[in-house]
Order: structure tokens, then sequence, then C-alpha cells
């Protein structure tokens, strides 16, 4: 089964509430982008209380939320994200100390992914890969959406799903109907669709269903 996940790269709330608003209807789980320009240069909207069920309306808190930490240092982010509700915590294997990030994550009820660049050679994440319980596998360089797709990150996805089949595999990164069926067919699981899916507002079922293939 492939799951389809909206992702968020916004700078203030609002546009981020109303992208919300936008997907609520038709996903269980949304990706939300966090920088804070130390790993790329790009910065997101860090104010995490925002997304605690009490503060979100009432059509938005049945969401669950995962945090995709483009930082150098997401170790000192995993207790604001938990403590307001996010399950999923993603660090980068480029981060400044990927195990540090490892070893504090699991002080909190939230599920461990790390995250691999575009252009990062599997083996840097491969030592990490028995221990999480996800993988993000970008097809893009990280930090900004709308880039183009990059083929030759295929043979990363494959080798990730020979060597380790029964680990989710997100991808993320110039995902439309086209490159979808190529990260499937490679072994993705879950599919993070930033630009794609929000160029539509109106169609976003039609658009969920044409990135499953259906």
């Amino acid at each position: 089964m492939i799951d389809i996940i909206p992702g968020i790269l916004e700078h203030e709330w609002k546009p981020i509430e109303d992208k919300l608003l936008v997907v609520a209807p038709f996903v269980p789980w949304v990706q939300i982008d966090v920088m804070d320009n130390t790993l790329v240069p790009n910065t997101t909207f860090l104010d995490f209380s925002n997304f605690s069920p009490s503060k979100l309306l009432p059509q938005l808190t049945h969401l669950s939320f995962e945090a995709h930490m483009m930082v150098a240092h997401p170790e000192k982010y995993i207790k604001p994200l938990a403590d307001a509700g996010f399950k999923r915590l993603i660090a980068h294997v480029e981060c400044h100390d990927p195990r540090l990030f490892l070893d504090q994550v699991k002080y909190e009820h939230v599920e461990a992914g790390m995250a691999i660049d575009g252009s990062t050679e599997f083996e840097q994440i491969e030592p990490f890969l028995e221990e999480i319980d996800f993988v993000l596998v970008l097809t893009i360089e990280a930090g900004f959406s709308g880039q183009e797709f990059m083929p030759e990150t295929l043979e990363k996805i494959k080798k990730i799903h020979e060597n380790f089949p029964d680990l989710p595999i997100e991808v993320d990164g110039g995902i439309n109907p086209k490159t979808a069926g190529l990260v499937i067919d490679a072994g993705a699981t879950r599919l993070i669709s930033t630009t794609y899916l929000f160029k539509n507002p109106e169609s976003v079922a039609q658009s969920i269903a044409a990135l499953k293939g259906e």
C-alpha cells in the first residue's frame, strides 16, 4: 500500500494552516519541513506549539504530523516537537551528529526516521538503517521545494529496499504521477508531495489518486 503525505514548507503559520485545511479531508498524515539556516540556507516556521491539538482548528485535530528536520542539530528540536504532538521525527544523516539524535529520540514516544540528501551516497546512511523506524530518501537537494527530480537517486531507493525489505521508504522531491511510478517501482512506500498536491487545491483527491497510479 502506498501512502501519500503532503509536505509543507512555509515561513509563517497562516499559509501552513491554509494548506492543512486543503488536505485534511483526504489524508491522515502531513509532513512539516523544519529549517533553521544551519544545514541548508533556508528557514521555516519554528513555533511548534501551534501544532498542539489544543491550538489546532477542530477540523485539523485528526491529523498526525511528522517533522523533516533539515537542521545541523536536530537533537535540540526533539522535545519541542514531541511535546507539540509530532509522532515521527526525521533527522538528516548529513547533520552534525546523527548518532546523538538517535540516542536522544529514544526518550520520546515517537518514530525515528533518517533522511538522506539527493547527492549523498547510500553508504553514509547504511549503518543506521537497522535501528530506525523508516527512511526518507530525497530525490532533490534539501532546502527548497519545486526542484527537478534526480533520476540517479532511484538506485539508492532500490538498494535500501533490497537490503532492508521491511523498512518503510519515504521519498520526497519532484514527485508527480510520472516520478511517483518510478520511485514506487524502486521500493518506495510513502510519497511526500509538496508542490504537485498544492498546485490545484480544488482537486487534491484526484491528485492523490494520480500519485498512487489509480
